[in-house]
């Protein structure tokens, strides 16, 4: 008998969310992310990227349908369970990076380990892999835009979750650190085994993605199947 195929890192079984002012933002979505995939969503401002993202993480609820994560419906757990699968499982890269200015490097990416009761010390290890070896006691303070989103990157992949939820990572960047920080989540992404979902308006950003899909009248519709650097994996 041939192994169970593994469960998606993300699904989305009929979501449904509209505003008060009767606006559709999601209708009936259906949608798969697998471990190891790296996807853009794009999409004109407005039209529900970022509540895609906050349904996702539990931070909102749909009208209707469901939210599986590595198989669990976020939906049927009580709130401690919800939080506990969210610092489990998730990991989060934003914008404005949310790196706490009063701790230092190696403190801000062992925050997930020290929630989850994980030893610290990988931490260091994480740092280093994101190009920021030895720099452990520096404070935020000290680092540019570009190294303050590696650290969040950091800090996102330390307790290797199953789920990267991205939004909007290179906004505050010039596009060269951009593109090296976009890369540099990719590659972190597939050594972990995670699965990312970035929501972006640069395709520049996008065409690092395996898949590009744009959120329009509350679907999500395929732009670009593979990516170069998919296509390159695929024939490896």
């Amino acid at each position: 008998m041939p192994p169970p195929a593994p469960r998606p890192a993300l699904e989305c079984r009929s979501l449904s969310k509209a505003y008060a002012t009767n606006r559709v933002v999601l209708a009936n979505l259906d949608f798969k992310l697998e471990a190891g995939e790296f996807i853009a969503i794009m999409g004109d401002s407005g039209v529900g990227k970022s509540t895609l993202l906050n349904l996702i993480a539990g931070l909102d609820r749909a009208d209707s349908g469901e939210v599986l994560i590595d198989g669990t419906p976020v939906s049927t757990l009580n709130d401690d369970t919800a939080t506990r699968l969210r610092r489990e499982k998730l990991g989060f890269v934003f914008q404005a990076f949310h790196v706490l200015p009063h701790l230092t490097l190696a403190q801000n990416v062992a925050l997930p380990l020290l929630l989850n009761g994980i030893a610290p010390q990988r931490a260091l290890d994480m740092l280093a892999a994101v190009g920021l070896e030895g720099r452990g006691n520096d404070m935020p303070r000290q680092l540019s835009g570009g190294e303050l989103q590696r650290v969040a990157i950091a800090r996102a992949l330390v307790h290797r979750p199953t789920l990267i939820l991205a939004d909007e990572p290179t906004g505050n960047l010039d596009p060269d650190t951009a593109h090296e920080v976009l890369a540099l989540l990719r590659e972190e992404t597939k050594a972990n085994g995670a699965a990312t979902m970035m929501v972006t308006h640069s395709q520049a950003a996008a065409a690092v993605a395996d898949r590009v899909l744009i959120l329009s009248e509350g679907k999500l519709h395929a732009m670009r199947e593979t990516s170069p650097h998919a296509s390159r994996q695929n024939h490896e």
